[in-house]
């Protein structure tokens, strides 16, 4: 009842204590004792309620706390990790994947260059401007042909009837972080060709803070040189240098623009460059007839529409157009002022003949390192072959990024569906040095990704991996949770749509990051061990909250949070938190489902960490984590969870129905219509990925009698096996290749991954190995499936330049984001034979 209501139902007894006698007034002193007494009910009601409301909003205000403040553990990495300090060598590098080209530093307040290029044209209209990597602007195949993920790299890009070739040679040296020089080579795609119009190249620099930029400029727009000062690098200087014929030092004449201006924002530098192409210029060459293009301004000139100009500390931009005849070379060099001051005074420039010497002993050095890892040439994989295994493995050492800034998150309430009513809060500025599946459509950190892209990076670089570990570990917040999207910084957010911009603190992901955790605990490498070591309080707090936020309806089950609700447009509602999104699940989401994949994860994670405690000697972590892994290592528990008889394999289970179908109807798109027979609790008819985890993650015994028929359905094309690999959904399936919405194609819905077929080649070759009833079958199906899969993914790279987020299982056409060089590049070590 409302305070005013009871007030005015007081009135009347006020009224009748004033205008009756000498009883009335006894009748009052009865009133008002039970006045009182009433009136202190209501009041330690009232004061109960208080402090209940009190402490319900102290609570979700502690949740909200906890879901944006960063765990105690120590961190995982030293000290300044990523300073010139520190890792001079890794300081610089490609750490921009979403730029066709571009370098930065290990920093939140980085140095960046980069390049811009575009075909002019004698017609009006800005010609076209290339400088982020995008899906449909018609550019491509491009990707690394060489990167060793530190020092030096080559990359090939087709630009219609153009070829660039842009490469980088790092050479240490000094307090800084060292010296580092480009070269950037522009050819017609074809020989034979003339008649090319007027290509321009854009060398810029950018300051991110209130570092000053000092150009030297020369005759007619030409930058002599740019020097400069932060507290990171010391002195420093940038040097273009005239441009010549490609593989000679013959010079070629060119035209020069420069412009000059406070940075307007990372994402804005395309757009400010075109809006500034807005001048017609004349290209003299000596001895040819004049030529029109469009150019930045003609003379170095501070630009700034800001009211307070240059004095704003939003950095700087400064960036050199160069416009001449294809074909030509040029070269920029970056030295060091520490590096220079140190150096014998003989060592020239890294440039010219310098330069090429330097390229060429990084290749050949290359080349013998990678033979020496992968041993493609002597398992008698072709030339063509071992050269996509180069291309997979610089691909993903080429797309490692280096991001800092704040994303958003959604605290977890501890009641499903209640984070809705709290507003998403900035998390601390935090560094990430990650790789990222695609430079075109997904340049930023996947949490779930990023495992599968450290099996690579290990076997290449052991070091690379432990820094881009320590990094996703330093996401951890105050209960253990990591987000599995990282959008970080300005660059990256730029990229995402909104929907995607909150991650919300409830959700989990795979913990695939203990899938590179466990091959270092088989390295025996004391670096790993000890990186190890200082891990293991934040991969043990990871865990715990995994464990623990997922848990399912019954004992030693899991269930993910964060499934999309049933809403009346969609097929099958999403789970984005397991990374296998449209993935058939219960047709109706409820808190009674049951998840195979999880459970999977949990047995897997609580076995690696098991065994990586007790060889820390963390006993008290050892006996909880021994307890779990022992639970949950009986086939029993997993069968009376998750084997379904009627279908005789593993499944979810949950309130479900297979009579769900979209079907038209009018006004709106399609809907969801539900028929007979209505959903129920039961395990889940989806044969796919999912009915596999127990194969794929090796958590079978290999005499377990569910091993068999795992195998049956892998192998049977009228389920999951295909010319191309293994299909995610089995074409028997009702959701086999069929939407999720009106604009929702499928997905994981029949697809041939590269990630999920190489844990299938790893399991086939671990039960190929041991003793058992399937021991024979297994390896036959481990031979089979590793030609399908290499002999497609070969074939698709010939025919497109690209490797793919997925392929057909109909026709092994490469589908989705292209190129995908993130868990694509797996199939290296499935060509390797390395699981």
């Amino acid at each position: 009842m409302a305070r005013g209501e009871r007030r005015r139902r007081g009135a009347p007894a006020d009224g009748a204590r004033a205008t009756r006698g000498g009883p009335a007034r006894r009748d009052s002193r009865v009133g008002v004792a039970r006045g009182t007494v009433q009136g202190a009910v209501v009041a330690i009601v009232a004061l109960l309620l208080a402090l209940s409301l009190s402490g319900s909003w102290l609570l979700a205000w502690y949740r909200a706390r906890r879901a944006i403040t960063l765990h105690s553990a120590p961190s995982a990495l030293p000290s300044d990790s990523s300073s010139p300090t520190v890792a001079p060598d890794l300081f610089w590098g490609t750490y921009r994947p979403h730029v066709y080209f571009g370098m930065k530093t290990r920093s939140p307040q980085p140095l960046l260059t980069g390049l811009m290029w575009a075909q002019q044209s004698a017609t009006p209209g800005t010609p076209k401007l290339r400088h982020t990597c995008e899906q449909g602007d018609g550019v491509g195949p491009y990707g690394w042909e060489f990167h060793d993920g530190l020092s030096f790299g080559r990359q090939h890009i087709q630009d219609g009837a153009l070829r660039l070739t842009t490469e980088f040679v790092k050479r240490p040296g000094g307090q800084h972080g060292g010296d580092w020089s480009w070269r950037v080579t522009v050819e017609p795609q074809a020989s034979g060709t003339s008649a090319f119009p007027l290509v321009s190249l854009f060398f810029y620099v950018v300051t991110d803070g209130k570092e000053v930029l000092v150009p030297e400029v020369g005759a007619k727009g030409q930058l002599k040189f740019i020097s400069g000062h932060t507290s990171e690098l010391g002195d420093f200087r940038f040097t273009l240098l005239p441009p010549t014929n490609p593989g000679d030092t013959v010079p070629k004449y060119g035209s020069y623009n420069v412009f000059w201006s406070s940075n307007p924002g990372l994402p804005l530098l395309t757009e400010m460059v075109k809006s500034h192409l807005n001048s017609w210029f004349q290209h003299r060459s000596p001895g040819a007839s004049p030529e029109r293009y469009l150019g930045l301004p003609g003379s170095l000139k501070w630009e700034d529409r800001g009211p307070s100009g240059q004095g704003q500390g939003q950095g700087q931009f400064l960036i050199q157009q160069v416009t001449l005849k294809v074909p030509f070379s040029m070269e920029l060099v970056f030295e060091s002022g520490s590096a220079w001051a140190g150096r014998n005074q003989a060592l020239r420039q890294l440039a010219g003949s310098l330069l090429t010497q330097a390229l060429k002993t990084h290749t050949e050095a290359f080349n013998e390192r990678f033979e020496k890892t992968f041993r493609l040439q002597e398992k008698g994989l072709s030339p063509g072959e071992q050269a996509l295994g180069r291309a997979a493995l610089s691909g993903l050492l080429g797309g490692i990024g280096y991001f800092y800034g704040q994303g958003l998150v959604l605290p977890d309430m501890k009641v499903e569906g209640s984070e809705q009513k709290v507003a998403p809060a900035l998390f601390p500025p935090v560094p990430l040095f990650t790789a990222v599946p695609s430079r075109s459509f997904f340049p930023r950190g996947f949490l779930w990704d990023e495992g599968f892209h450290q099996l690579v990076v290990q076997r290449w670089d052991p070091r690379l991996t432990r820094e881009a570990l320590g990094h996703w570990l330093g996401l951890l917040n105050a209960d253990g949770w990591i987000g599995r999207e990282q959008v970080l910084g300005d660059e990256a957010r730029a990229r995402v749509p909104p929907e995607f911009l909150v991650q919300r603190a409830a959700d989990a992901n795979p913990p695939t990051l203990l899938l590179p955790v466990a091959h270092m605990l088989e390295s025996g490498d004391p670096a790993d061990l000890a990186f190890l070591r200082r891990a293991f309080p934040r991969l043990y707090a990871w865990f715990s909250w995994l464990h623990q936020s997922q848990a399912g309806p019954v004992p030693l089950s899991y269930r993910w949070r964060g499934r999309d609700p049933a809403l009346p447009t969609l097929l099958n509602p999403k789970t984005l938190p397991s990374g296998l999104d449209d993935y058939p699940r219960a047709s109706h989401p409820s808190a009674t489902e049951r998840h195979l994949d999880l459970w999977c994860w949990v047995a897997l994670g609580a076995r690696v960490l098991v065994r990586l405690a007790e060889k820390l000697g963390e006993a008290e972590e050892a006996a909880v984590l021994g307890q779990l892994a022992a639970s949950l290592g009986t086939e029993k528990t997993l069968d009376e969870l998750h084997w379904a008889p009627e279908l005789g394999v593993f499944a979810d289970f949950g309130n479900h129905t297979k009579a769900v179908q979209l079907k038209p109807r009018p006004p709106q798109d399609l809907v969801r219509v539900v028929g007979r027979p209505h959903p129920r609790l039961q395990y889940v008819d989806a044969l796919g990925y999912i009915s596999l985890f127990p194969l794929l993650l090796r958590l079978l015994d290999p005499h377990s009698s569910r091993l068999g028929p795992l195998l049956d359905v892998l192998a049977d094309s009228r389920h999951l096996w295909s010319p191309f690999g293994l299909r995610s959904l089995a074409a028997s399936s009702s959701f086999y290749g069929q939407r999720n919405s009106e604009h929702d194609p499928p997905y994981w819905r029949g697809a041939v991954w590269l990630n999920v077929n190489y844990l299938a080649l790893g399991a086939l070759h671990h039960y190929g190995h041991l003793e058992g009833p399937h021991q024979a079958r297994a390896a036959k199906l481990h031979s089979e499936l590793r030609a399908n899969v290499i002999g497609n993914v070969w074939q698709q790279y010939q025919a497109t330049g690209f490797l793919w987020e997925q392929y057909s299982d109909q026709d092994g056409r490469g589908m989705g984001c292209r190129p995908f060089q993130g868990w694509t590049s797996l199939v290296l070590l499935v060509m390797a034979e390395d699981y």
